[in-house]
C-alpha cells in the first residue's frame, strides 16, 4: 500500500476542532481556520462600533474588492460573479429566474444534491415543467456521462444542472465536455460546484456554463455561509433577488449582495481563507489532501473487505481534486436517509469519529474527506472500529 502523505507542519494548529474527535467530514460544512475566525470577528467588531458607517460608507466597494480576489483565483471574470449565501441559494435564484411553462424540461442526474432536487421539484410543480433525471452509473467513464446527458436533450430542455463534484458519490464530473455538448444543443447549463472552490484549480475557466455556483466555506477556508455565483452576461438581467431592497435597481451583482442589514462579514473575511491556503501552499494542500483521501479509502476499504481497486468507486475526471472518497457499505446498511443518519450518529458516539453517510440508489456509502488537519492515524482508527459498529 502506498504510504500516506507527510502532515503539513503546523496545519493542525490553525483549527479549533475538538482534539478528541477525528473530523473526517470536512466536505459537509468545512472548518474555519483560526486566522479567518479572527478576521471575521474584527469585521463584526467594526460593524458594531458604528453600524451606520459600516453599512453605508463603502460596503459595495469592499464587497467588490473581496469578490475580485476570489473570482480571479477561481478563474472567473470578477464582473460576472456575485456573493450568495451558498450553492443552494444560488441555484434557487437561477431556477426562479426561468420563465418556465408546462412541458418545459429541467435535466439533472441521479447524483444531484438532495436540496437541489427538491428545489427543482418545487419549481416544476408550480410551473408545470418536468423534472427529468438522467441516470449515470457509478463507474461510468467521462464519455459515457457526456453521451447520456446529450441523448437526454430535447427541444423542450430549458436547463441542465450538473454537479462539478457530486456530494453523495464524490464523483468529479467532466463539466467542460458537458458544457461543450450543452452549447452545441443550445441547452443552458448550471454547474452546482458546491465542492469545487479550493479543491479544483480554476474550476470556472473553460467550462462556458451559463451559471456556476460554488461554496467558499467548504474547501477554501471561508467563514460560513459564503459562495460565489458566476453568471454569463446575457443571463444576468433575468436574475432577481428574493428580497426587494434599496439596491434593487443597481443591477447585478449589487442587487443580489446588498440586502439591508444582512451580515456580510463572512464574505468580507473570505479572502483571508484564500490567504491561509496560499500560505500553506495551494498545490501542497491539494496534493496532501488528495493523497490522504486515497489512503483513507484504501485502509478503510481493506477493513470492509474491499481489497482491490475494482471494488473502490472511481473518483472521475480530474482525480487530483478528489479530496473526498466513498466506500460502499454492506448490502442492506444505510439504504435510506433515516438509517444513514442513525449510522453516522453511532459512529460519532461510539468511535468519536465524524464521517458522512450517504445513500444513492438505495445503497449506503461511507464518504471520507481529507483536509490539512487530518492525520493518517484517524483513518486507521476508523478502519479498526467501523467493522464492529457495522
Amino acid at each position: 500500500m502506498t504510504p500516506p502523505p507527510e502532515p503539513i507542519p503546523g496545519a493542525r494548529l490553525l483549527f479549533t476542532l475538538d482534539p478528541a474527535v477525528a473530523y473526517l467530514n470536512h466536505g459537509s460544512f468545512g472548518a474555519v481556520p483560526l486566522p479567518v475566525q479572527r478576521a471575521q470577528q474584527r469585521l463584526r467588531d467594526e460593524m458594531e462600533s458604528n453600524p451606520h458607517r459600516f453599512f453605508t460608507a463603502s460596503l459595495p466597494d469592499r464587497l467588490a474588492h473581496a469578490r475580485r480576489h476570489l473570482s480571479t483565483f477561481l478563474g472567473a471574470d470578477p464582473d460576472s460573479t456575485a456573493f450568495v449565501a451558498n450553492a443552494t441559494t444560488g441555484i434557487s435564484l437561477v431556477l426562479n429566474s426561468l420563465a418556465l411553462r408546462a412541458g418545459d424540461e429541467i435535466l439533472t442526474t441521479d447524483h444531484g444534491y438532495g436540496a437541489v432536487e427538491m428545489a427543482v421539484d418545487r419549481v416544476c410543480a408550480r410551473t408545470g415543467a418536468i423534472h427529468k433525471i438522467v441516470p449515470i452509473d457509478l463507474q461510468a467513464g467521462d464519455a459515457e456521462v457526456v453521451a447520456a446527458l446529450s441523448h437526454a436533450f430535447t427541444s423542450s430542455t430549458r436547463l441542465l444542472i450538473v454537479d462539478q463534484i457530486t456530494s453523495a458519490t464524490a464523483r468529479v464530473m467532466p463539466v467542460t465536455e458537458i458544457g461543450a455538448a450543452a452549447r452545441r444543443s443550445g441547452v443552458p447549463l448550471l454547474v452546482d460546484a458546491a465542492h469545487a472552490p479550493g479543491m479544483l484549480a480554476t474550476p470556472i475557466a473553460e467550462i462556458g456554463a451559463d451559471y456556476w455556483v460554488g461554496n467558499l466555506h467548504k474547501w477554501l477556508f471561508s467563514p460560513r455561509p459564503a459562495a460565489l455565483l458566476a453568471v454569463a452576461a446575457h443571463r444576468r438581467a433575468h436574475l432577481e433577488p428574493p428580497v426587494m431592497s434599496w439596491h434593487i435597481d443597481d443591477g447585478f451583482p449589487t442587487n443580489l449582495e446588498m440586502r439591508g442589514t444582512q451580515d456580510v462579514t463572512a464574505w468580507l473575511a473570505a479572502p483571508t481563507g484564500l490567504y491561509v491556503m496560499r500560505t500553506l501552499g495551494v498545490d501542497r494542500v491539494r496534493a496532501h489532501n488528495t493523497a490522504l483521501a486515497a489512503y483513507g479509502q484504501r485502509v478503510v476499504g481493506a477493513a470492509l473487505g474491499l481489497l482491490s481497486s475494482a471494488d473502490l468507486p472511481r473518483a472521475g475526471a480530474g482525480s487530483s481534486g478528489a479530496m473526498m472518497r466513498i466506500l460502499p457499505l454492506p448490502a442492506g446498511v444505510a439504504t435510506d436517509e433515516q438509517s444513514a443518519v442513525r449510522l453516522r450518529s453511532r459512529i460519532a458516539e461510539e468511535l468519536r469519529i465524524e464521517v458522512a453517510i450517504t445513500t444513492w440508489r438505495q445503497r449506503g456509502f461511507l464518504r471520507l474527506s481529507a483536509q490539512v488537519y487530518n492525520h493518517p492515524d484517524e483513518y486507521d482508527r476508523l478502519a479498526v472500529g467501523l467493522p464492529r459498529v457495522l
